[in-house]
């Protein structure tokens, strides 16, 4: 079967060719277990405490060290540069929040569904 003249190549055509790359190995990687999910769900979780402790940090500093600049445009700027650094740090507190709860999530459901497998 001859390629399309588009420079695309077809779907059927790649199916029917045995994979050569070096990079293809025959050996499947292991499939991911509770301990997994649980030791990602600690470091997420480790990662959100930190965030909130340096956020709470960043608060303070800009809560007592506000800037007095003559220039409304400099005090502007300074007012969005203060505003971004403290939605940056809290969005990492509840980005590493979220992500540990959602593994902590599956990582119970890895349990519930591994009960199921040894009851049937």
């Amino acid at each position: 079967m001859n390629s399309p003249s588009n420079g695309f190549k077809n779907e059927s055509d790649e199916s029917a060719k045995p994979s050569s790359s070096p990079l293809d190995t025959s050996i499947s990687e292991p499939k991911k277990g509770p301990l997994s999910f649980l030791s990602g769900s600690i470091t997420s979780l480790s990662f959100s405490l930190l965030s909130l402790f340096i956020s709470r940090k960043i608060v303070l500093y800009f809560s007592t060290h506000s800037p007095n600049y003559s220039s409304p445009f400099a005090q502007s700027i300074a007012s969005g540069f203060k505003t971004l650094i403290i939605g940056i740090s809290f969005l990492a507190t509840f980005t590493f929040g979220f992500i540990g709860l959602g593994l902590f999530l599956v990582f119970i459901r890895s349990l519930i569904e591994g009960n199921k497998k040894k009851t049937d």
